[in-house]
């Protein structure tokens, strides 16, 4: 239970004011259909953090035991520093947005998601916790937990919302489980 709960929260609140937020914004107004996005969006995380959390997994295996709290501790500290620079919006036209709304937010969502913060979170998280399949459900809801709303409350939604605030949160979250990573090695020694 903690790897999903970890992974959904982390990713909740990364994705704040994350470029693919700011798809979900984009796509919504393009589409104005909020059913197919949202579908579009669960297949394109579950696609791309169930190989993401795989990765982290196998890479977790090929690592020497004593060597990865260390190596995983320095990268959520990472992501907490990535996490406070602000993303930008580059949705621009596209030329998926001719397959229609379920299509095109697949693809979109997938693509914009390589490279992307909470994919490597993904693989972070995944190296940390045991529990794969947790994780790629946790950092699943996480995203829909974020995205939703965008999609349903659209602008007027991303007009109050604290980005700055949340950049923050989610940047001492990652510090949380670096501290929370290292303690935890140093007590079970």
């Amino acid at each position: 239970m903690d790897a999903f709960l970890a992974s959904t929260l982390a990713v909740a609140i990364a994705e704040i004011g994350d470029k693919t937020q700011l798809l979900s914004l984009f796509l919504v107004a393009r589409y104005a259909k909020r059913a197919p996005i949202i579908l579009g969006i669960l297949v394109a995380t579950i696609l791309n953090h169930a190989l993401s959390a795989w990765l982290g997994a196998w890479v977790a295996s090929w690592i020497p035991s004593h060597w990865l709290p260390w190596i995983l501790a320095v990268s959520f500290v990472a992501i907490a520093l990535w996490l406070l620079i602000p993303d930008k919006d580059d949705s621009a036209e596209s030329r998926f947005l001719g397959m229609g709304a379920f299509w095109a937010t697949t693809v979109m969502f997938f693509l914009a998601e390589i490279g992307d913060k909470t994919q490597v979170a993904t693989v972070v998280l995944a190296a940390r916790y045991t529990e794969t399949l947790w994780v790629i459900i946790g950092t699943t809801v996480g995203m829909l937990l974020a995205n939703i709303p965008v999609i349903l409350a659209g602008r007027w939604l991303m007009e109050r919302l604290p980005l700055a605030t949340a950049r923050i949160s989610a940047s001492v979250l990652f510090v949380a489980l670096a501290v929370v990573t290292v303690w935890t090695t140093l007590v079970n020694s």
